[in-house]
């Protein structure tokens, strides 16, 4: 999500007859970031095959658009607020359609790893334009809420089109259709963004803290290497520990920059306050849990039961209505009733409870009992986490940083999820390596140890679900203290991010 500054406030909308395409050009956009989030998970074993990669790089195929989407995101809500948002948002399109042709033709893993990095790139510039234009370009109460339902239905509804459009072209066309259908996408939203959108520069251009840029995105990408790296040399390697230690060092040393710098790209006030902290740590942890399981599940229903790619992404529907139905429900109905304390931590027994169910799969295990009901906990536990996190996430912040603080939440889970895959496959291939070395006897030893190494990743997923239970009963308010915050923030001035509607809860793309 975009960060919004007064000055990109006070751009003139667009012309009355032609705000309503806007919302379709840019819901367009939106759509194609999304789903290239999901749409290769389906793709990848096909991918794998053709391209002969191992099992222990596949994760980067994945990890490598999460990571430059995710760290990348706060600079390009900058570059949205420093210069015209038209073309910032078309500039985004053109390089997410170059990076995906790229990647459809790719000849090697490496090559197709470097289109997706790119990918994120061009992502994390395009997605905060999209979010930016649509703020600028609709001031009425009424027509924004509907205008940001669609928004918000399309960003969270991308993941499920990512899925079965995944598996549709894997199975019938190529995986590399996965790719080549964005370039389809941004042609549409480029003819439409130069047709009706205007091009509108900023009053005034805040300087770009490249110091606290560079240093973020390095220190994010130390982490995620670190923890890749170990999944091929081990936990105790030179470089695995050497990246793992100097991604810390870089995030330490942009707190310490940001807190120096007369225009920080990251507003301390933003993190500092508790409530804040408590939802980027839930949303933060959710990532790590639920973005790797979702790439086992995929191996798991295609490797292991012999799901096509088009039954694969239909069996995770779902999750993903569940999602939905739990994120407007918690927004409109419970949260201004019971608070975001009780529903995220709710949401994340429930996530940890379907979790601990999946650590009961072996290679029999029947899809419509052992993993349907733990997908229908998984997404409502997602949902009532997500929905109020955003909301309390955004709740007394100054309406100058209410962009950062929307576009924080994205990172943490963007970042959360990089780490989560890479963590997690680890994690998996290590216990199935374990697994075989003590039976490794019989015709079903290897697909046996794989699965084995799934339960236990949907272990240590539990295991961090528990941890953000723990974590929101101690740092998250009780509705009561987020009406105060509410209170405080129209009394200061500050952006109202917390009043409660459909487009607040549903889970940032």
């Amino acid at each position: 999500m975009s960060s919004v500054t007064p000055a990109a406030a006070d751009q003139r909308p667009a012309a009355s007859d032609h705000r309503w395409l806007i919302l379709v050009i840019v819901a367009i956009a939106q759509l194609m970031v999304v789903l290239d989030a999901t749409v290769v998970n389906i793709a990848l074993p096909s991918a794998q095959h053709a391209l002969g990669f191992p099992n222990s790089e596949r994760q980067w195929v994945v990890t490598a658009y999460a990571l430059a989407f995710g760290s990348l995101l706060l600079v390009g809500g900058r570059l949205g607020d420093m210069f015209s948002r038209k073309r910032v948002f078309i500039t985004g399109l053109v390089g997410f359609a170059v990076a995906s042709a790229l990647g459809g033709a790719a000849t090697s893993f490496g090559m197709l790893v470097a289109a997706r990095t790119l990918q994120g790139v061009f992502g994390a510039i395009l997605a905060p334009a999209a979010l930016g234009t649509l703020v600028s370009t609709f001031r009425d109460p009424r027509e924004r809420g509907r205008a940001f339902g669609v928004f918000g239905s399309v960003a969270g509804g991308g993941g499920a089109v990512g899925l079965i459009l995944g598996g549709v072209l894997t199975q019938y066309v190529s995986w590399r259709w996965t790719l080549y259908v964005n370039l389809f996408f941004a042609a549409i939203a480029v003819a439409g963004a130069l047709a009706y959108m205007r091009s509108n520069r900023p009053d005034s251009r805040p300087p770009m803290d490249w110091a606290g840029a560079v240093l973020a995105s390095a220190g994010l990408f130390g982490i995620v290497f670190g923890f890749s790296h170990a999944e091929t040399a081990g936990w105790t390697a030179a470089l695995t520990i050497g990246s793992l230690v100097a991604g810390v060092i870089l995030l330490a040393a942009f707190v310490f920059a940001e807190s120096r710098v007369s225009h920080p790209l990251l507003p301390l006030r933003v993190v500092m306050d508790r409530a804040r902290g408590g939802s980027y740590l839930s949303v933060f942890l959710t990532g790590i849990a639920v973005f790797g399981v979702f790439l086992f599940l995929t191996y798991y229903l295609q490797l292991v039961k012999g799901y096509s790619p088009v039954t694969s992404g239909l069996a995770f529907l779902p999750m993903i209505a569940c999602i939905l139905l739990a994120s407007n429900t918690s927004s409109i109905l419970l949260l201004p009733r019971v608070g975001p304390r009780a529903l995220i931590v709710t949401g994340m027994l429930l996530g940890g409870g379907a979790m601990t169910y999946l650590t009961q799969l072996t290679v029999t295990s029947s899809y419509a009992v052992d993993i349907v009901p733990a997908l229908v906990a998984m997404g409502l536990g997602f949902g009532m986490i997500f929905a109020p996190a955003i909301n309390t996430a955004t709740a007394g912040v100054a309406r100058q940083d209410s962009g950062v603080a929307s576009a924080l939440v994205n990172t943490m889970q963007q970042v959360g999820g990089s780490i989560g895959t890479a963590a997690l496959s680890t994690v998996a291939l290590t216990a199935t390596a374990s697994y075989l070395t003590a039976h490794h006897a019989g015709r079903l030893a290897p697909v046996t140890a794989a699965v084995h190494g799934y339960t236990v990743a949907f272990a240590v997923s539990a295991v961090l679900f528990g941890i953000g239970a723990l974590a929101a009963v101690l740092l998250l308010p009780s509705r009561h203290r987020l009406e105060e915050l509410r209170n405080s923030a129209l009394a200061a001035g500050a952006a109202p991010a917390t009043s409660p509607s459909p487009t607040d809860s549903l889970p940032a793309a």
